[in-house]
């Protein structure tokens, strides 16, 4: 298990640790220690909203207060599924042993407070109470997104019953990411947060949105895979199947490099074809830049942890830049 946020995930269950708390319980509040279980502070999965609502936001009363309403609650209903997912992600780490290893002694600089299961903060049950009651919330706040919803296509419905299910399966469950698909589950999940707000609204999903719901994928995917760098060994003990524990050093790199320039061509050719503006690559190229100092760093330098960091940076960079696309193509349309 990692603290880089949805990235995570643990191996299965191996009763390696008790369902008790393993420290002296820590002085926050309950709603801090709650906060943290469910990761409240990295907020990265969310912006894709944002990207939607860029897109139907120009020109001037293309937004009603129904659509805002839908965008309002489906951007609450996300927010408790991916708290019940982390919580999740967080017993499933606790039980197997490898959350307390990897922030256990040997990890100075990962805060044990970001795993309150691990601190002594939570018991298990406590936990798991948490993750099922935001699961029952986020599934009933995507029923009232799908009331609200103006235009009604059959997948926008089938997305959200499989984003809900899907999700919670994560690392919990039928563990999904046990079974080699986590890097293709991280940019599927971000995909679909972008792209059925949009379809709901519009009843369709254009080429540059399809583009756009993608590189948003693409980021959470950026700071995972590093973040797996990081945990390789951990991963490997576990049985977690990431692409790092599963190939050498050197071709976890060029797996990293792949992704980077698959990113970077995915907005060229974008701008090419005509799915995108022809100056879209223009205006994502601080991104792209970006991304190659990450990679540059990691591998280069071999400052992994800073790289990941740098992989927020670049999430959010882009996300600011694809939001600037949208209202700029509304403009000039």
């Amino acid at each position: 298990m990692t603290d880089s946020t949805l990235t995570t995930t643990t191996a299965p269950d191996t009763a390696a640790a008790p369902d008790g708390p393993a420290a002296a319980p820590a002085a926050d509040s309950r709603l801090r220690t709650y906060a943290r279980l469910g990761k409240l502070d990295v907020y990265d999965y969310y912006l894709g909203t944002f990207i939607a609502l860029s897109a139907v936001l120009l020109p001037a009363g293309a937004l009603t207060g129904r659509t805002a309403a839908l965008f309002g609650v489906f951007l609450v209903g996300q927010v408790f599924l991916l708290m019940a997912m982390t919580a999740f992600d967080d017993v499933t780490g606790f039980r197997d042993g490898s959350d307390i290893t990897n922030y256990g002694p040997d990890h100075p600089l990962r805060n044990v407070k970001r795993k309150p299961l691990v601190a002594g903060a939570l018991t298990v049950p406590e936990a798991l109470r948490f993750a099922w009651a935001s699961a029952v919330l986020a599934a009933l706040l995507f029923g009232v997104t799908a009331v609200l919803a103006p235009h009604r296509p059959a997948w926008t419905a089938i997305g959200l019953v499989v984003l809900w299910v899907v999700t919670l399966q994560y690392s919990y469950g039928v563990k999904l990411s046990y079974h080699g698909f986590q890097e293709l589950y991280l940019v599927a999940l971000g995909f679909a947060l972008v792209i059925l707000p949009y379809g709901m609204v519009t009843g369709q999903a254009t080429g540059f949105l399809l583009v756009q719901a993608v590189l948003f994928g693409f980021g959470p995917l950026m700071f995972g895979v590093y973040s797996n760098t990081n945990d390789v060994d951990g991963d490997r003990a576990v049985g977690r199947p990431t692409v790092a524990a599963l190939v050498s050093e050197r071709g976890n790199a060029r797996f990293i490099g792949a992704l980077s320039l698959a990113e970077f061509l995915t907005i060229a050719v974008a701008s090419l074809v005509g799915v995108a503006p022809w100056w879209f690559v223009l205006v994502m190229l601080p991104a792209s830049l970006l991304r190659l100092r990450q990679y540059l760093l990691g591998f280069r330098s071999g400052d992994i942890m800073r790289a990941r960091r740098t992989g927020f940076a670049v999430h959010r960079l882009g996300v600011v830049l694809m939001i600037a696309a949208n209202l700029l193509a509304a403009v000039t349309a």
